[in-house]
């Protein structure tokens, strides 16, 4: 594969209007007028801080195609997932006289995603919105699968929709600026994939450690689209979290309580890959896993620099966090875990101290 291809994944739902593609390769601004129609004349670029010059260039290159483009720069990473910043981009919309036939182009990671996705959902009941993610976190994760979140004081993506986007334009050019240290922490989610559905993305890995922190290896590309594959094959199938998109979440129930124990500090990655590690220590305890899955686990995120534990003084606040979660049942904690390599399942854990003694296994 040259870099000119692009490869076209595609996701598909139960109506029309779940349908988008997922476009992985390099120049993908080109395809957006095909993307939003003769109709769309303003596009808001939600991006944050840092990515100011990237944002300018994007609403540069729609300007030069004919449209009204306006900026919306939000606060950086999780500080812009909140609803004073949503609040702000509604302003931004009604400022400008925004209609159901114009757009929204989100550029940045996934706290973008997350956010540009919320705030097209909910102006005028719906408008499109076309996702640029420029992290390897927002390519394989948040872009993809039309989930969108805000987080609140007493927890992470409690508030939110399911919208699925217009298009996702994976430009694989903006990974160059990317730090080696979020590139790595991206590829947590990456696992996650090879544990859940493509073992062989383990094998890429552990074949190729010295292409990992090459943003623009041919590796990389591959495991980038591996990854979308797997999240675009169970969203099809399960747009709205009632079956088998629950899978994805496998690392994410302690992980996500890591983050808020850290006051959203720590990498999402970071999180997941401790989160990981616990969720298959927890399918060893219920008598599902071996043990040599396990190592792999830990072994797998530790080449790639990601944490494998976490402090021991902190499981009562993490337990409580968990509660909280959008997977809990009532008082019921359910995980995700692995009966074995490629086949989660959904545990419904019976008493707590089975999650304490787990968690000794992993912690500092």
């Amino acid at each position: 594969m040259t870099d000119q291809e692009i490869t076209t994944l595609k996701v598909t739902g139960k109506q029309p209007s779940e349908n988008y593609d997922v476009l992985v390769g390099h120049n993908l601004l080109g395809k957006l007028p095909g993307i939003l129609g003769a109709q769309t004349q303003r596009i808001l670029v939600i991006h944050p801080r840092a990515l100011r010059s990237t944002g300018e260039l994007v609403m540069e290159d729609l300007r030069k195609a004919g449209y009204e483009s306006f900026s919306a720069e939000i606060p950086d990473a999780e500080e812009g997932k909140h609803l004073q910043v949503a609040g702000f981009c509604w302003q931004v919309l009604g400022q400008n006289d925004f209609t159901r036939t114009d757009a929204i182009i989100s550029v940045g990671g996934g706290a973008v995603t997350d956010l540009a996705g919320f705030v097209a959902s909910t102006w005028l009941r719906g408008v499109k919105v076309v996702h640029i993610p420029t992290t390897l976190l927002g390519m394989v994760d948040a872009a993809v699968g039309g989930k969108t979140a805000i987080n609140t004081a007493e927890g992470k993506n409690l508030v939110g929709t399911f919208y699925p986007p217009a298009a996702v334009l994976c430009e694989i050019g903006t990974l160059r600026t990317l730090p080696e240290n979020e590139l790595l922490t991206g590829l947590a989610e990456v696992i996650k994939c090879g544990f859940i559905a493509d073992p062989e993305i383990l094998d890429i890995m552990e074949a190729n450690p010295e292409k990992l922190r090459d943003s623009q290896s041919a590796v990389i590309r591959e495991l980038i689209e591996r990854s979308i594959a797997v999240k675009a094959e169970i969203v099809s199938a399960d747009l709205r979290e009632s079956g088998r998109r629950e899978f994805l979440n496998y690392g994410h129930t302690l992980g996500h309580a890591i983050e808020r124990a850290e006051r959203y500090q720590w990498r999402h990655g970071a999180a997941v890959a401790v989160g990981m590690v616990y969720a298959a220590e927890l399918s060893l305890a219920a008598g599902y896993l071996d043990e040599a899955t396990v190592d792999r686990t830990r072994k797998i995120c530790e080449s790639v620099g990601l944490p494998t534990t976490y402090r021991a003084d902190q499981w009562q606040k993490l337990l409580e966090a968990m509660r909280r979660d959008k997977k809990t049942r009532g008082n019921q904690l359910r995980f995700v875990v692995l009966e074995r390599l490629g086949k989660p399942r959904i545990y419904e854990v019976p008493d707590d101290s089975i999650l304490m003694t787990t968690y000794l296994e992993i912690s500092a």
